[in-house]
């Protein structure tokens, strides 16, 4: 990447780059390179772009998923033949389980990954070859995502000839799918991405209304399920909606057919934003909330208009509703320009996958939560898939009976043996203090399980019957941490 690119509020991070080259040589001096990534949006992107590095650098590969990197999955890597093992969105929080294997030559790890480094054992060596914006002073959570830290190692295994920048797209919809998107855009490095993939004429920048389904969703229900800013009488009421739509004095319809958000011009696009501030200062939406309606927004220029490929963030809910439904091939194919089979598979998983996002909200908002002193939370067991209990949880947070100023911790089924704990907090709980990442790490090892992740989002897999202990631990480090 270049010097201006892979920056911080402070500027430039040489160290970062230098690292991607040091890693870059050892994948190109391997005779093939065993690929494993995560399976969320920015795991399946952050694989894309790696996959696509490795092949225009002629490197023979393989790519394999995992939901999570514990001991048994690495030591299954381990026992394959490959000498050299490229890990994508995750590795640095099980650095204390592949470090014993690398330093028993049992394979040499390369890791690009942005999540908080795990503690080594003693005597342990740390892997040499570890690219993690964390290492650069540069933040995880908001930064640089998975699919960036691939991007910038691409960048260093272009050939002399070549040019990854056109990579630039997949990094933005991870960074996006990451919820690094916070305060109304990205930032940090993750700008300097955004920055090289409208250079290379991939990416498209502009300011516009911050709601989901801009490409694919007919004018009433865009605004009916903009749930992130809620306006009475618009959100979440259908008719209201067609009420709203209908009084804007605007021709929105075309051969009886709602037209969507993209087929508006910039003057019909102005007169409908104009009407729903003025509909959202009547109802008394707080000014910092109306604000979040506008911001900036991210189109990748070569997909085809009006379909999810199109808009950065549908593009990243087409991709966490494949491989959370064990198909992450179908999402690596679409990241790698399958527009046939397996674009045609995701759409049917995405129908599903909002269906049961849907379901599960609506639970969760039935039920509600139980509150301890510093944190909430609520156990789904079977009713929500354990692969998709953190982003409901997520969608959770501040909606309808469900608070907003404390963190919520979703419990679901995971096995006999064990469950699956997801932790999502806000970005004004972090500027407070809180660290979920090391929230879930700790409260999950006292009581013999695992976990980690970033700040304001972090997950673990717990011992089944250990929540209560749990929920303890998690809401005492909470407290501390707030205090």
């Amino acid at each position: 990447m270049s010097a201006d690119t892979t920056t911080s509020g402070d500027g430039p991070v040489p160290e970062l780059r230098e690292r991607a080259v040091a890693c870059a040589e050892r994948l190109r001096d391997a005779d093939r390179v065993l690929l494993a990534s995560h399976i969320d949006a920015d795991g399946l992107t952050s694989a894309a772009v790696a996959a696509s590095a490795l092949e225009r650098a002629e490197i023979p590969f393989e790519t394999v998923f995992a939901k999570q990197l514990d001991e048994r999955e690495v030591a299954r890597i381990a026992a394959t033949d490959y000498e050299t093992v490229l890990f994508t969105d995750f590795g640095s929080g099980q650095l204390d389980v592949i470090a014993p294997h690398a330093a028993e030559g049992a394979f040499t790890p390369v890791v690009a990954d942005h999540h908080q480094p795990a503690d080594l054992p003693d005597g342990v060596p740390e892997p040499g070859h570890h690219l993690n914006p964390l290492l650069f002073g540069l933040d995880g959570a908001s930064e640089l995502s998975g699919a960036g830290a691939s991007y910038v190692l691409a960048r260093a295994l272009e050939p002399s000839d070549g040019d990854n920048r056109d990579l630039a797209a997949l990094a933005v919809v991870g960074a996006v799918g990451d919820m690094q998107a916070t305060d109304g855009g990205l930032s940090g490095a993750n700008q300097g991405i955004v920055d090289e993939g409208v250079a290379a004429g991939v990416v498209e920048e502009a300011t516009d209304l911050l709601v989901y389904g801009r490409q694919t969703r007919p004018l009433p229900k865009f605004l009916e399920y903009a749930s992130d800013v809620r306006i009475p009488g618009i959100t979440n009421d259908a008719n209201g909606a067609v009420e709203f739509l209908s009084g804007l004095d605007l021709d929105l319809r075309e051969d009886g057919e709602w037209r969507r958000w993209v087929d508006l011009t910039m003057s019909e696009r102005q007169t409908v934003v104009s009407g729903l501030l003025k509909r959202a200062i009547a109802s008394g939406v707080p000014a910092s909330r109306i604000d979040a309606l506008v911001g900036t927004t991210y189109t990748l220029t070569d997909e085809a208009p009006g379909t999810e490929l199109r808009d950065v963030s549908e593009f990243s809910t087409l991709l966490n509703a494949t491989a959370r439904y064990e198909r992450a091939d179908v999402g690596l194919a679409v990241c790698l320009g399958d527009r046939g089979d397996a674009l045609d598979r995701a759409r049917t998983l995405l129908r599903n996958h909002r269906r049961n996002l849907s379901e599960g909200l609506q639970w969760v908002q039935n039920e509600g939560t139980t509150v301890e002193e510093h944190v909430q939370w609520f156990d789904a067991e079977t009713r929500i898939r354990e692969t998709i209990v953190g982003i409901v949880a997520g969608m959770a947070v501040g909606s309808s009976g469900i608070r907003g100023d404390i963190p919520i911790l979703a419990f679901a089924e995971k096995s006999d043996e064990e469950v699956k704990v997801s932790a999502r907090g806000t970005h004004a709980l972090v500027r407070e203090g809180l660290d979920l990442s090391a929230v879930m790490r700790e409260a999950s090892r006292a009581v013999g399980g695992d976990g980690g992740g970033h700040n304001v989002a972090a997950g673990a897999t717990i011992p089944t019957g250990s929540r209560e202990a749990f929920v303890a631990e998690a809401d005492r480090i909470v407290g501390e941490q707030l205090s």
